[in-house]
């Protein structure tokens, strides 16, 4: 060991005369402690809800949707076979997307229909985690009805509802809601038109975790839903899985030069652009709020240091005249400073880590569903930005030491031992 480092360590071991130094250096660590720990949960709390929601909505929406600039795409199957044979497609399904109203006994609401392929959803889309318990083919449909149990002739067909839209209808499973279509219809004598209206049969609930879409959506079959709408064979788009979801936008590119101009497509990102740049700033303000936080520790570990400086002036002189350089001085109420930094951001660390297990493993922070996009608060630690609190700390700690080790190496050993 360096005699410069086995001074640094003694200097921290105060004697029982100089325990205020020792107190203040106790505060300074748990000070970068304290910072390393609120940036880390933080920070793991922000990727964690970027993380859970993006699972959330991929989990309900395709990577790329599809679609022709005439509204209505028919020979759908034509065009799936296209896109398939696109490279790095993986699977596709048609889809039909309309906003209708929903009446159960005096209760109504608004809500989105889709239109899906009992069969071919499953592989785009992983609608079966959100309706728990449901098989998708109690849809109906005739492409379904060859695989799924039959129901009694004249039944009507099932739909699966939001959770939260069910509890507002007051429908659930077993019960029976009209769909009113704002297509079709009758004529009145005084030219008005009667909206279309349809029996369902509610099968199963969505529970996808988000609240805005729990209480929108319904799911019918494809069948159904061009029935109701009066599309014919036609359905609004083509929904499309990919292999690698950070590569739509390439992707979608190729997929036109596919298709041609007569159709458009728009893929996750660009329908949540709003959502996640929003949740990526916010993460880098609240990355920059909590380095203050670390600020206010280096100027402790600068008090601390220049307190030792004062405390050690007669030991800096003998040591200068026993042959010790400058920048020796400087290094050994450097190495004080780095310590103290070294032991804070350590500490910090597991202890951040601690609390982002507990917060992962009992969920005992409870969010409103309303209001937030998820009920638990989430928890993802990366080691990247591990890495990034663990360097700011260590170089806010370093640059504290400066300033006092400059002073302290700059000590006229004459003037600090004339008078002893």
């Amino acid at each position: 060991m360096s005699f410069e480092r086995f001074i640094s360590f003694r200097y921290l071991r105060a004697k029982r005369k100089q325990a205020f130094i020792s107190i203040i250096t106790f505060i300074s660590i748990a000070g970068v402690m304290l910072g390393v720990m609120a940036m880390m949960v933080v920070l793991a709390v922000m990727t964690g809800f970027g993380t859970d929601i993006k699972s959330k909505i991929l989990g309900t929406n395709a990577h790329i949707r599809v679609m022709s600039r005439s509204g209505e795409l028919g020979q759908y199957e034509e065009v799936m076979k296209k896109i398939e044979a696109v490279e790095g497609v993986t699977a596709t399904a048609p889809f039909i997307h309309s906003q209708i109203m929903l009446r159960c006994g005096s209760q109504v609401s608004g809500a989105i229909l889709r239109g899906i392929d009992p069969l071919r959803a499953g592989r785009v889309v992983d609608l079966e985690k959100s309706v728990k318990g449901t098989d998708l083919r109690a849809l109906g449909g005739a492409t379904s009805f060859h695989t799924h149990k039959k129901e009694r002739p004249g039944a009507p067909p099932g739909i699966i509802l939001g959770k939260e839209l069910s509890r507002l209808l007051m429908a659930y499973p077993g019960d029976e809601v009209y769909v009113v279509s704002p297509f079709g219809g009758s004529l009145t004598p005084f030219g008005g038109r009667i909206p279309y209206m349809k029996k369902f049969k509610v099968v199963g609930l969505f529970d996808s975790g988000m609240y805005d879409y729990d209480t929108s959506f319904s799911y019918v079959s494809i069948e159904s839903a061009q029935g109701l709408l009066k599309l014919g064979k036609s359905v609004h788009g083509i929904e499309v899985k990919v292999d690698d979801i950070y590569s739509v936008d390439k992707i979608s590119k190729s997929i036109l030069e596919r298709l041609g101009h007569a159709y458009w497509t728009q893929d996750w990102m660009q329908m949540n652009k709003n959502f996640f740049s929003a949740l990526k700033l916010e993460k880098a303000v609240m990355f920059i709020i909590l380095v203050l936080i670390i600020l206010v520790a280096a100027f402790n570990i600068i008090s601390t240091l220049i307190m030792m400086v004062m405390e050690k002036n007669k030991d800096i002189a003998i040591l200068k005249s026993m042959g010790a350089s400058s920048k020796s001085i400087m290094k050994i109420f450097m190495l004080n400073g780095l310590i103290i930094g070294v032991v804070g951001t350590t500490l910090g660390i597991i202890g951040g880590s601690v609390v982002c297990f507990l917060l992962k493993r009992y969920e005992f922070v409870k969010l409103p569903s309303d209001v937030y996009y998820i009920s638990t608060l989430p928890v993802k630690v990366q080691m990247g930005d591990v890495a990034l609190i663990a360097l700011c700390a260590l170089a806010i700690s370093f640059l504290a030491t400066i300033y006092p080790s400059y002073q302290a190496s700059r000590l006229d050993p004459a003037a600090a031992i004339r008078y002893e």
